[in-house]
């Protein structure tokens, strides 16, 4: 087999496996979605859920991070979590703005301490 072949073969397999059953999952979403109503019931209890899910990813990382995050202080992690909640609510509630607030001060505080080097 060449080394296009395999390339092509390698690409077929990560979108066959990886892509094609996530999406089909995103498309019934967008088609049964269509038809409900964002403020009743069950919409809050979903967004409830979701949010609560997302919580406790925030202080799972704040109190028992791993990987790299378990080199940084707990006040700087506290600090980027802060400072993440900060930017989102000065740029008009933007997650972007927040999360990359937050990573900045995480990678400034980093190479401040001289963490990583």
């Amino acid at each position: 087999m060449t080394l296009l072949q395999s390339e092509m073969a390698a690409i077929l397999v990560v979108i066959v496996v990886g892509f094609l059953p996530n999406e089909i999952w995103r498309v019934l979403g967008v088609l049964f979605g269509r038809g409900l109503d964002e403020n009743s019931a069950w919409m809050q209890w979903v967004r409830a859920v979701a949010t609560a899910l997302l919580a406790a990813v925030v202080a799972r990382l704040l109190l028992v991070p791993s990987g790299a995050l378990v080199a940084l202080p707990f006040l700087l992690r506290v600090g980027a979590v802060v400072a993440g909640v900060a930017g989102f609510l000065l740029v008009r509630r933007s997650v972007l703005a927040g999360v990359l607030t937050a990573e900045a001060v995480l990678i400034a505080g980093a190479w401040w301490l001289g963490v990583g080097n």
